[in-house]
């Protein structure tokens, strides 16, 4: 059984392609200079702008996003607490580059440590972290492959948590824009932490280096990166009127480059795309026939919110086709799949995904069954 229909509406009508909107033309995304970059609808993972996104660089620091997600999985999973305390190792204090300036022997909170790997970029506190949550940083390096992996990460391959050099240790533009979507998802009350514009530790305040902290009041996050392998780096994430964008931007010359390159992106983003609330979860987009079963019809939808990303103006163009199998029998359960909702626009596909029962529908009575059973013979 086949429908057409306008998408954004629980009727089904046929859509006249003579009929769609004309859409204004889409300009090229701004040109900044930098290695590789990608741009993608944080609640959607639409990509809206890309350049060699799927080109393996020198991560720097954005590593430490991934040490944070982890670090987060064993907070979530009551392995750590905020408040424990962590013995300082040598390796740890000793670590070159940014720092937090922790001390040798000394007790610190898992609390500051987040901060200090956070705000401060410190080195001392991404390995100190490492080593209370796995033992050894190597050991939490096979964490953080695993998570990335979990994640279908699978351009990404880390050997430390800072992101000090190693030509084993890389990553992706779309990988990265994979993590820090899933940090801002999953993870919304430490994602809070990215917006911390400053940190004091050890009477040395230190400033947040994503310096669009200051300058866009619509960002809230992430994270920079630097070395001379990797350039200047910035997964940056800002939310305007209910749109959350996330800009991955790598190998750029300065920190100013990186800076302009990333507000250039993020508001090329928001002016020429929207994303759109097509259907609440629970919603009845339709209705299904289900036979042998104690009630004739099951009404389908989406268990979670669905939304798509669309260049603006373009969302009453968008084509939706919904294919529910010929026969569908009973018993079915809540959340079952039982059918697929296509959504296109101008033909390229955007959203393929199964309308669910949203309510069980048991196997009907003695008669009910027998009764349908015959009358399948004439279908």
């Amino acid at each position: 059984m086949r429908y057409r229909l306008l998408a954004l509406l629980a009727l089904f009508f046929a859509v006249d392609s003579a009929a769609a909107v004309e859409l204004h033309p889409l300009p090229a995304p701004p040109t900044i200079g930098a290695t590789s970059y990608l741009v993608i609808d944080g609640r959607t993972g639409y990509p809206i702008a890309s350049l060699e996104p799927d080109k393996a660089v020198a991560p720097a620091s954005l590593t430490k996003l991934m040490t944070a997600y982890v670090v987060f999985h064993a907070l979530e999973e009551k392995q750590i607490g905020l408040d424990d305390e962590v013995t300082v190792s040598e390796k740890a204090w000793r670590a070159e580059g940014s720092r937090m300036f922790i001390e040798v022997g000394k007790q610190v909170k898992v609390r500051d440590l987040m901060l200090g790997m956070i705000v401060q970029s410190g080195n001392d506190a991404s390995i100190a972290l490492a080593e209370y949550v796995a033992g050894s940083e190597s050991v939490f390096a096979e964490l953080m492959n695993q998570y990335a992996r979990a994640l279908g990460m699978n351009s990404s391959h880390f050997v430390n948590a800072t992101g000090l050099p190693d030509d084993n240790h890389y990553s992706t533009a779309r990988d990265l824009a994979t993590l820090a979507r899933a940090i801002i998802n999953e993870f919304p009350e430490y994602y809070k932490y990215y917006s911390v514009k400053e940190f004091t530790y050890n009477g040395i305040k230190q400033p947040n280096r994503n310096n669009l902290l200051w300058r866009d009041q619509s960002v809230d996050g992430m994270k920079t990166g630097h070395t001379e392998a990797a350039g200047y780096c910035l997964v940056s994430s800002a939310l305007r009127d209910d749109m959350r964008v996330i800009s991955v931007v790598l190998g750029t010359s300065s920190s100013k480059a990186r800076i302009e390159g990333s507000q250039a992106l993020l508001n090329y983003a928001f002016r020429f795309f929207e994303t759109r609330l097509l259907y609440k979860a629970g919603e009845e987009i339709t209705r299904a026939r289900v036979w042998k079963s104690a009630n004739e019809y099951t009404s389908l939808g989406v268990l979670k919110d669905l939304y798509v990303t669309v260049q603006r103006g373009a969302y009453d163009s968008l084509d939706s086709e919904l294919n529910i199998p010929a026969v569908l029998t009973a018993p079915v359960a809540q959340g079952q799949p039982l059918a697929k909702l296509e959504v296109s626009l101008d033909g390229k596909a955007l959203i393929d995904t199964p309308l669910r029962a949203l309510a069980d529908n048991p196997a009907g009575s003695l008669w009910q069954r027998m009764r349908d059973g015959i009358s399948l013979w004439f279908e």
